[in-house]
């Protein structure tokens, strides 16, 4: 199970972050976990045909770009703030990372100072 869920989230980042919140409850899964199953299958049925695309832009730069986001708290389970950053290879996505943060955070700048940091890292 664990490679699957290696392959998706290297080949799929539009799909690591709902299939990490739904395995999160496959101990014990309600009505609501298996809708959030259909409508993930639904997904992937429709969008078999996409892909990435690596292209230069109009002066003939690949430019390296990276974005970063935090949440406060947004995980109702466990009240942990999430960090997600994604950096893009001539406009596709080379690297990203999605994930609960280590510590319970008291605030939405220490969650963005967090987030920050661990995206820095990445950087370097």
């Amino acid at each position: 199970m664990l490679a699957q869920l290696d392959v998706i989230v290297c080949m799929r980042p539009d799909l690591s972050q709902v299939v990490s919140m739904i395995s999160r409850h496959m101990h014990d899964p309600d009505k609501n976990h298996w809708e959030a199953v259909k409508w993930i299958l639904r997904y992937i049925k429709g969008t078999v045909d996409v892909g990435l695309v690596f292209e230069k832009d109009i002066m003939g730069k690949q430019e390296c770009i990276g974005y970063v986001d935090s949440d406060y708290a947004g995980d109702l389970d466990m009240h942990r703030s999430t960090t997600g950053y994604v950096f893009t290879l001539s406009y596709a996505p080379v690297s990203w990372h999605f994930i609960l943060q280590s510590t319970i955070i008291l605030s939405t700048t220490e969650a963005e100072y967090m987030a920050m940091t661990d995206t820095m890292k990445e950087t370097i």
